[in-house]
């Protein structure tokens, strides 16, 4: 595959599509990123991000993402129609931190302030989401994409036909890009439930800002309020659901509306602004291939679902970051297309079992006969365990891997490859290019990143990696690095070729399962997920030949 100098083209400014064009763009790839909305829109919407997305955060250095977040409230249930309080207990267990997770809780936050995040670092590379243009259709002739789009501004039309190398369809559900395809979105759409969601400021008297508030009986009548100062002081997210009343019917009386939330707090509600509502009803749906020849969908457009658990807008950004190295790659020459198949391979069984668990949890919720059985979410909701083991493109020299579902828990003592590479604290680096050999603290996760393969050489000096080196100085340098991880209490070579990194605590050597004394090879994609564990040169020239043009 030769290089082109034609951006790939992004269709589609939410979550998904931004993580997209921002890894991209990180790779030097140039972007061109659309959306039909006219304003960047509101809501809160898919504000759940678990701890697997939030490191995705940390590759990409959107920090801003961690410190904008909000810890999930306590939960509040309240007798039938009236504020007084019956039970009130915490839906997720706080975890600390360990050198190996540095994100241990899912935490909150909206998706209009999660988008304006992301959108400023993407400006930081000279690109922004253009408003007002939509994929209308494009043509894929095996060497370009031949795009139509209209721009729509002040009233009028202005059509244009552009031209990219990649199509990158992350268009939502109703996805233009899906449907050209011609990719089956099979699934069903819940036709016997539906609520009104969406975000208001409102004063009712005897509500606090310390917990999430429910109302009204499960089993018929009910009614939440999640106070977020994203939205305003007095901002809050809510869903209403009566029996009595279709929510299409709220949404257009929204005095009727704020007569039922009244009804089933038993106190009168003073709707101050309405930021957004919405109906919704859970449709459960995926398609069987992520992609055709140049042009690839993520998130909602290629998969909906429940969003009970909170995995939709993870999975979406996780797709995307799964993607875009392997896209950066082949933009620039450097792997064959073939690559990308492994896009499709690899996320289609995390999308299979996420929606096999996502809509087994809103079937216990509408089951549940409490709140507090209904919330209770187990440990692999946090994503930490989701695996690509069976990818054509991940190599193991140690393990045999045991078949595991995609959405497989953390194990101590088990890391194999196709996992999510753990993180390491309080590791000295001394950096080849820097002078003197001075060391500094710092910890894996800002080692890896996005634009590079990282190559931990765990080994009892530098002399021993000599083989592991001249095998990747084969390959381009700007698309890997290296780094020899030295057992605790090791004497640091001053004027290393390589970077050298010393283990001090130890996380290092017992988070990837080395010895010391013995050479052990892991190689970590940029996406963060192990890709090969081998025993040294012969396997790091294998893993490789299944990365870059041989």
């Amino acid at each position: 595959m030769m290089p082109s100098d034609a951006p790939v083209l992004v269709a589609g400014g939410g979550p998904s599509g931004l993580v997209a064009a921002l890894t991209l763009l990180q790779n030097n790839i140039p972007v061109r990123i659309v959306t039909k909305e006219l304003e960047y829109r509101l809501g809160q919407r898919g504000n759940g991000v678990w701890p697997r997305t939030f490191e995705v955060f940390h590759f990409l250095r959107a920090f801003g993402a961690h410190q904008s977040a909000q810890s999930i409230l306590p939960v509040r249930e309240y007798r039938p129609g009236t504020l007084d309080p019956c039970k009130t207990f915490t839906v997720v267990p706080h975890n600390d931190p360990t050198p190996s997770i540095p994100y241990n809780n899912p935490m909150f936050l909206g998706q209009p302030t999660l988008e304006a995040i992301l959108r400023s670092h993407i400006e930081n590379y000279g690109c922004s989401v253009e408003l007002g243009t939509e994929l209308l259709s494009f043509e894929d002739d095996g060497e370009r994409i031949l795009a139509k789009l209209v721009k729509r501004k002040d009233g009028e039309e202005t059509f244009e036909t552009f031209e990219a190398s990649y199509l990158v369809g992350a268009d939502g559900a109703k996805s233009i890009t899906r449907k050209q395809l011609g990719l089956a979105f099979l699934g069903e759409t819940v036709q016997d439930f539906g609520c009104v969601v969406g975000d208001l400021c409102l004063e009712i008297e005897g509500v606090d800002r310390k917990h999430w508030h429910f109302f009204g009986d499960r089993s018929s009548d009910f009614f939440n309020l999640r106070p977020t100062d994203e939205i305003a002081p007095d901002g809050f997210q809510f869903l209403i659901a009566v029996k009595d009343h279709d929510p299409q019917q709220l949404l257009a009386d929204q005095h009727l509306m704020v007569k039922c939330m009244s009804a089933l707090t038993g106190h009168e509600i003073n709707i101050r602004k309405v930021d957004a509502l919405s109906v919704f009803r859970p449709n459960i749906r995926m398609v069987d291939k992520f992609g055709s020849g140049r042009v690839f969908i993520v998130g909602d457009a290629a998969h909906v679902h429940s969003p009970t658990g909170g995995q939709g807008l993870n999975t979406g950004i996780q797709d995307a970051f799964n993607l875009a190295w392997k896209l950066s790659l082949v933009h620039k020459g450097l792997s064959p297309i073939t690559l990308l198949d492994s896009y499709t391979t690899e996320r289609l069984p995390v999308i299979a079992e996420m929606l096999n668990i996502t809509t087994g949890i809103f079937n216990k919720v509408r089951l549940a006969t409490s709140t507090q059985s209904a919330m209770e979410r187990e440990k692999r909701m946090n994503m930490l365990g989701v695996n690509c083991r069976s990818s054509p493109v991940v190599l193991d020299e140690f393990t045999q891997a045991e078949p595991v579902s995609a959405y497989g828990l953390l194990e101590e003592g088990m890391l194999v490859a196709g996992d999510r590479a753990p993180d390491a604290t309080k590791l000295g680096l001394v950096v080849a290019r820097a002078t003197g050999g001075v060391e500094t603290t710092t910890r894996l996760f800002d080692v890896f990143s996005p634009v590079y393969h990282t190559v931990l050489v765990f080994a009892p000096d530098a002399a021993s990696s000599t083989d592991v080196l001249d095998v990747l100085s084969r390959y381009p340098k700007d698309v890997i690095r290296p780094a020899i991880v030295l057992p605790q209490d090791s004497d640091v070579t001053t004027g290393a070729q390589v970077d050298l990194v010393v283990d001090h605590d130890g996380h290092a050597y017992r988070g990837y399962l080395a010895e010391n004394g013995k050479k052990k090879v892991v190689v970590v994609r940029p996406d963060g997920v192990v890709g090969a564990m081998v025993h040294g040169a012969e396997g790091v020239e294998a893993y490789f030949a299944k990365i870059f043009n041989v």
